[in-house]
C-alpha cells in the first residue's frame, strides 16, 4: 500500500474522532512516518502549532518505549501548510522510567526542496505510574460555568479567530477575557476558556498538547490583532485528565521587542492541574 493510500485507510481504522484521524501517522521506515496535515486545523492559512505538536508527540509515542509525553519542547522554524509531511524521530536515551527522543517535521516545496518546519526534544514516561502525592499552591482559574461562557457562534469574531480550527473545537470563552471581541480590550494579557473537541472526544495527553495553543492569543486582549506565530513552546503534561471538559487559562506578563510569552495551565474536571506550558510568540506592533 502506498503512503497516499495508507493515510486515509489508517484514519478510517482509528474511529470517529477527527483529532485522532488527523494526527494519525503511517510508518514508512524505522522512526520515519508520513502524514497529511489537515486543512481543518489552520489559523489564517497556517497549521496550528498545538496540532503540529500533537502530531510529533504521537510520532515519539510510537518510536519510544514509553508512550506518554512528560515534557516536550518545540522550535517552530517555518510555517507549516496543509498537505503531505514527513516526521523523522530519533531515540536519544532510554531508561527505566523515562525515555528521551527528538523529532522533526519536514515538507517539500514545489521544486522538491526539503524544508524543516518544526523540531522537538521530549521526554516520555508512564503517567499512570506517577505517585498520587500532590503539594501545590496552584488553584483552578475562577471561571463561569460553560453555559455562561461564549462560543464561536455567539457573535462576530475577528478574522484571526474565524478559522477552520474553530469548527473542530468546543471552546467556551470566559466573558471577562472577551473585551477584544467587542472592540474594548482590557489591556490585560489574559485568556480563559472551557476546552473540548467538537466531536465530544475526552481529553488525553496528546489533546492537551493542542489545548495549550488553542485559545485566541492573549495579544488580542492587550489590544493587538493579527497572527501571533509561535517561536518556541514547552509543554509539561502532569496527569492523565479525567473525562469531561478542561479549563485553560493563559496569561502574558511581558510584551517587549515584538515578542511576548504565554503561560498556560490546563485543569481537568477533578480540579487537577494536568498540563502547563510556556511559549514565546512574535507579535505585529503598530
Amino acid at each position: 500500500m502506498s503512503d497516499a493510500a495508507s493515510v486515509p485507510a489508517l484514519r478510517a481504522a482509528i474511529g470517529d474522532s477527527e483529532f485522532d484521524r488527523d494526527t494519525a501517522l503511517v510508518p514508512r521506515a524505522p522512526g520515519v512516518y508520513a502524514i497529511d496535515l489537515s486543512a481543518g486545523w489552520t489559523i489564517m492559512n497556517a497549521v496550528n502549532g498545538g496540532y503540529l505538536l500533537a502530531v510529533l508527540g504521537r510520532a515519539l509515542g510510537h518510536a519510544l518505549p514509553h508512550g506518554d509525553p512528560f515534557t516536550i519542547s518545540a522550535h517552530y522554524l517555518t510555517a507549516s501548510r496543509p498537505g503531505p509531511a514527513v516526521v523523522r524521530t530519533e531515540t536519544v536515551r532510554t531508561g527505566r522510567t523515562l525515555s528521551t527522543g527528538q523529532a522533526s517535521l519536514v515538507q517539500f516545496d514545489d521544486d522538491g526542496t526539503e524544508v524543516e518546519r518544526i523540531r522537538v526534544l521530549a521526554s516520555y514516561g508512564d503517567l499512570d505510574a506517577l505517585p498520587d502525592d500532590v503539594r501545590t499552591s496552584a488553584e483552578p482559574p475562577a471561571m463561569p460555568p460553560p453555559e455562561q461562557c461564549l462560543g464561536a457562534g455567539d457573535g462576530p469574531a475577528p478574522d484571526a479567530v474565524a478559522s477552520p480550527i474553530t469548527d473542530r473545537l468546543r471552546l467556551r470563552l470566559d466573558p471577562a477575557t472577551l473585551g477584544w471581541a467587542v472592540g474594548a480590550p482590557s489591556g490585560r494579557g489574559e485568556m480563559r476558556a472551557w476546552f473540548g473537541l467538537a466531536d465530544g472526544r475526552d481529553a488525553d495527553p496528546f489533546s492537551l498538547l493542542l489545548a495549550v495553543d488553542a485559545l485566541p492569543p492573549t495579544a488580542f486582549e492587550i489590544g493587538l490583532s493579527g497572527w501571533v506565530p509561535t517561536v518556541e513552546m514547552t509543554v509539561h503534561v502532569r496527569r492523565r485528565p479525567a473525562p469531561g471538559p478542561v479549563r485553560v487559562s493563559v496569561t502574558t506578563r511581558n510584551l517587549a521587542g515584538g515578542f511576548l510569552e504565554e503561560d498556560a495551565e490546563v485543569w481537568d474536571s477533578d480540579d487537577r492541574l494536568v498540563a502547563q506550558s510556556r511559549q514565546l510568540a512574535r507579535v505585529r506592533l503598530g
